[in-house]
């Protein structure tokens, strides 16, 4: 996850999905901050007593930010919307806090997961431990085409988006060249995230 060398970069690169510099090529430069904030707040956690190692200066931004204001902010957002009551046990407090307390090489092993995999082998058997990870991807919406990409097309390119000036055209206009081959370091669609924010300024009216 990230090293004693330089534990910042190595964070950044582990979960960063753009560079700054990067990022002023993609936006108008009249939006661009002068500093890169995302390496700012990252080195200010870092930076806080209280966590010895860079994995959990790492694991303590994960726990106290990360997670609070994506994945967990939107399992309950997306479960209260519909009257459901959903439970992620792994978060329970008595279980995060001895988490907490264990040694950082134990925390890494098996690519994180190494505790948690030998304790369940004790009750769940080892093929299904050791399968291959599965996920669930949406590849018309990292592999832009057809009604998405002009769906898409209209988002970045109406009067609201074009009134905003938020994106650099010519990037823009690269994107729609080649819509499915802008694919970012973290495997998102280069194209489809600016779309959604559009859309979203637009539909809240930003």
């Amino acid at each position: 996850m990230v090293d004693a060398a330089d534990p910042v970069e190595t964070y950044a690169r582990s979960f960063f999905d753009r560079s700054h510099e990067t990022l002023k090529t993609q936006l108008n430069g009249a939006y661009m901050a002068d500093v890169d904030v995302s390496r700012v707040l990252v080195e200010a956690h870092f930076a806080q007593a209280g966590a010895q190692t860079p994995v959990d200066k790492a694991l303590r931004l994960d726990s106290q930010v990360m997670l609070v204001d994506d994945p967990v902010k939107r399992v309950d957002n997306m479960t209260m919307a519909w009257g459901l009551e959903a439970r992620v046990p792994f978060l329970d407090h008595e279980l995060v806090e001895l988490a907490g307390r264990i040694p950082p090489e134990h925390k890494l092993a098996q690519n994180g997961k190494g505790v948690l995999k030998e304790a369940a082998r004790l009750v769940v058997p080892s093929e299904v431990i050791d399968r291959k990870k599965g996920y669930f991807p949406v590849p018309a919406l990292k592999y832009i085409q057809g009604p998405y990409l002009e769906m898409v097309r209209e988002t970045l390119t109406n009067q609201a988006a074009r009134d905003r000036g938020l994106f650099d055209r010519a990037w823009l206009d690269r994107l729609f060249v080649d819509p499915t081959g802008h694919i970012t370091p973290l495997r998102g669609s280069e194209l489809w995230q600016v779309a959604v924010l559009e859309m979203w300024m637009q539909h809240h009216g930003v």
